[in-house]
């Protein structure tokens, strides 16, 4: 296992002292990086990722005062230590440094056992500053991914796979200085009692999904039914018990880990591999809390979806029910769902709306059921009498349906779908945007599936006639009726309603 090497930038414009520095630090096991003064120094540090910065202050170019300064007023470099070793001794040389942002002191000619004591010292001081900021991050960014979800969450269109790949972006390395992340995710889940698994890597910018041909729960000894726990393994662990099977396992999938924390399950396994630090239990917990929210969201999202599947099923029977005894078959309803949805669309209408009028649209005539059979079989005219208890199925539709907020769609289509855009429909003879937009769209939607039905009146009539009637007239239907938007959209989207005729004929 590879072991990650912390790095000492060493400044002096001595050559033997840097040697020295370097020939002390390596010993040690810590990668030495030098400069020669201030100036070279920033370019390091802007180049390659430093834990620690040794840095003389009497240097020619840029002085160790300037490079710290420089350094200290930069948030991306400010937490990294800068120890100055100096031969300067004066009280007000110290406090110039302490200004400048220094850690810490040491005086030339240096002790080689002080040295090593101060950096081993800083790095511990770094490495729970760097474990502080990254919590910080974490809480951040978790509360910032809570509110996107909230923000966005419907559980009517809720993709699961989507939400993994958001949880992936939340944890995962993308650029080679966020050593704190893990470079590689692998996540599976249960899908119809069916396990899918699929490996995440960043590569060249871009965060690439594939999927993962070994299933890794026999691999782990994984869980009994309903049981879930947190993981976490450092380089020394990993070939211990175990552990050391998944690990040759991932090994033959030329994936080599260093670490990792992840969350196991009976629905789902998350594992993070390789971050270039120590992990924790608190990296799995962040791994933990982001995949409660994703399950939950999922749990909700098919909740919500079995109730509003209810729902949709109570108003199709409702509508079947209301033309059990008018000669349209089921289908008609479906048809008149589907032509609304076109013409809303076409009109851009928001999503919701979209939806709305495709599951609520059906209930145009569920006030139907208050009328005789024998008018609605009526083979001839109705009669004055006849047609006046006709229009009433308007009425009887809305008071049906209700003042419930989740059919006021529905309950505005059966009163006003016979409504005209010159004022010649009925029940209230409403004319132009005094007729709710989802009766204006209704009016041709059922107009178009009425001339495509064979009537006792008249035959079934085929999609160019039907057309025509529509967009130029025959007398009794005239282009005056529609609104023009919708009529406009009509046109353009006719092909979409033959289609849809075509496919729920019967």
């Amino acid at each position: 296992m590879t072991f990650i090497k912390p790095k000492v930038l060493c400044v002096d414009d001595e050559p033997k002292n840097l040697r020295l520095l370097e020939i002390l630090l390596s010993a040690k096991g810590y990668e030495v990086i030098t400069a020669e003064n201030g100036k070279q120094a920033l370019e390091k540090v802007q180049e390659q990722p430093v834990d620690i910065i040794l840095l003389d202050i009497m240097m020619p170019v840029m002085d160790g005062f300037d490079a710290c300064k420089a350094l200290k007023s930069d948030e991306k470099y400010r937490n990294i230590p800068v120890v100055m070793i100096t031969a300067l001794k004066s009280t007000g040389d110290r406090i110039k440094g302490i200004e400048a942002g220094a850690e810490d002191f040491i005086s030339k000619p240096f002790d080689q056992a002080e040295v090593l004591a101060r950096v081993k010292m800083l790095l511990k001081v770094k490495d729970l500053n760097d474990k502080l900021n990254h919590a910080y991050h974490n809480i951040v960014s978790l509360t910032s991914y809570g509110e996107r979800i909230i923000q966005r969450f419907n559980p009517l269109r809720f993709d699961f796979i989507s939400t993994i790949d958001d949880i992936v972006r939340q944890i995962i390395r993308q650029k080679s200085d966020m050593p704190e992340s893990p470079e590689i995710v692998i996540i599976g889940f249960n899908e119809s009692s069916k396990w899918r698994w699929y490996q995440y890597q960043y590569v060249f910018k871009e965060l690439q999904r594939r999927v993962f041909e070994i299933d890794l729960r026999h691999v782990l000894a994984l869980l009994d039914e309903g049981t879930s726990q947190m993981i976490f393994y450092n380089s020394a662990d990993l070939m211990k018990g175990d552990i050391r099977a998944f690990i040759e396992r991932l090994q033959s999938a030329r994936i080599l880990v260093t670490n990792m924390a992840g969350y196991l399950s009976s629905e789902i396994c998350i594992l993070a591999l390789n971050y270039g630090r120590d992990v924790t239990n608190y990296d799995a917990s962040v791994i933990n809390n982001l995949v409660m929210q994703t399950l939950f969201l999922r749990s909700l999202a098919g909740q919500v979806k079995e109730t509003e599947d209810s729902f949709e099923y109570t108003v199709y029977a409702l509508a079947r029910a209301a033309e059990a005894n008018d000669e349209d078959t089921g289908n008609h309803i479906m048809r008149v769902g589907e032509y609304f949805a076109i013409i809303a669309k076409r009109l851009k209408m928001p999503e919701k709306f979209i939806d709305a009028i495709r599951i609520q649209s059906p209930l145009h005539d569920v006030g139907k059921v208050h009328i005789h059979p024998d008018i609605l079989r009526k083979p001839g005219k109705l009669t004055d009498e006849e047609w006046e208890i006709m229009k009433t199925h308007t009425f009887y539709g809305a008071k049906i349906i209700g003042e419930n907020i989740r059919f006021s769609i529905a309950q505005n289509i059966a009163l006003t779908h016979h409504e005209r855009w010159d004022g010649s429909g009925y029940p209230r003879g409403l004319k132009d945007k005094d007729i709710p937009i989802e009766g204006r769209i209704t009016n041709i939607a059922d107009q178009y599936d009425a001339l495509r039905n064979a009537r006792v009146y008249k035959p079934a009539y085929d999609h160019e006639r039907t057309y025509k009637i529509i967009t130029e007239g025959d007398g009794r239907t005239i282009p005056y009726h529609f609104d023009p938007q919708v009529l406009k959209a009509f046109k353009e989207t006719a092909s979409q309603f033959e289609e849809v005729y075509e496919r729920l004929k019967g």
